[in-house]
Parts: C-alpha cells; structure tokens; sequence
C-alpha cells in the first residue's frame, strides 16, 4: 500500500501542527505566569504596614492558631479569610479585623470551637499592621494556574496526547501494511 502524494501532504501538515501548538500553548502559559505575577495587589489603601505586621503576626502567637501561611488550623482561615457565622459585613474589613485581634471572638459550634484570645497589649498601630498584613495576603494573586486554567491545559494535554497516539497508530499501521504486502509479493514470487 503505497502513500500517495496528498496523503503525504496532509501527513505533513498534521506533523508540523502539533509542535506549533505545543509552541504556542507553551508561549501562553509563560505570559500567564508572568501576568499573574506582576499584578500582586488590587491597589486597595491598608490601614498599617503590612511588613511590619508579618513581623507581629510571628511575634505575637497568631501563628500558632493561624498557621504561617495564614492557612488555618486550631484558628479560622485568613487566606483566603473564612467565612464565620455571625460576621455580619466583609470579613476583610479592616475595623473588623482590629476589633477581633483586640477583643477576641468567642469559638463556633459550626467551625473553630477555640476561642480566639484578646489581644490588649497590642497598640492600635499594630492592630492596623497586623489587619494590613492579613487584607495583604488575601488581595496577593499567587502565581501558578487558577483552577479553570489548569483544567484546561489538562483537557489540552489529553487530546494532544491522544492526537500522538492516533497519529503513531496510523504510522505503525500504514508501514504494517507495506511490510505485510512486501511479504506476501516475495511469497507469490517464490510459489
């Protein structure tokens, strides 16, 4: 079986797609990165400090609740800032945050069931960098893929691999077919 001068052409055509889109995709995925990179903030005016209250988050025991990454743990989340019942208002309120570090807040039977301590030797300009640091970490848009994002490289990375696939299966197939048709010719010629 013989290919003939339009299969090749298309063969062709189709062999020089996939590295163009791996190219592409690629290229992408490199802009993106960099986009999310640059765009740390929303621009939103913080009440304090924000590096000196990472310093005072450390310092003074948040920590141990929170996490370092402010991931939550004994304590609620606070990146992204968790929901709590009977937070009335944005949780990323900045007088919110005061007021809560300050006075504490009681545990929740739906959620953290530890009573957030009150924090009174903390000045109010701690206060302020301790909540900037927290409305910080939850406006920083961090690198990587966004889950939409991700499901689509995967959807692309599984149709380029099944693309390969196809393709080798018909390569593999076509030079089958050419060994197996060499074979049978040699055995008609030798009967």
């Amino acid at each position: 079986m013989e290919l003939g001068s339009r299969s090749r052409t298309f063969l062709a055509g189709f062999a020089a797609t996939i590295p163009l889109l791996l190219l592409g995709v690629g290229v992408t995925a490199l802009a993106d990165a960099g986009n999310a990179a640059s765009s740390a903030t929303t621009g939103t005016a913080l009440p304090g400090d924000p590096t000196k209250g990472s310093q005072l988050f450390q310092s003074s025991g948040c920590v141990a609740c929170h996490g370092a990454n402010l991931e939550g743990g004994v304590g609620a989340k606070l990146n992204p800032i968790a929901k709590l019942s009977g937070v009335t208002g944005p949780a990323l309120d900045a007088a919110y945050l005061e007021t809560t570090i300050h006075s504490g807040r009681p545990g929740q039977p739906d959620g953290f069931s530890a009573n957030m301590p009150s924090n009174p030797q903390l000045s109010d300009q701690d206060l302020k960098d301790i909540a900037s640091f927290i409305i910080q970490q939850n406006q920083t848009v961090a690198p990587g893929l966004s889950p939409s994002d991700l499901a689509r490289s995967d959807v692309f990375w599984v149709a380029t691999g099944i693309l390969a696939m196809v393709l080798v299966s018909w390569l593999l197939a076509t030079y089958n077919m050419r060994w197996i048709d060499k074979r049978a010719k040699a055995r008609t010629s030798r009967d």
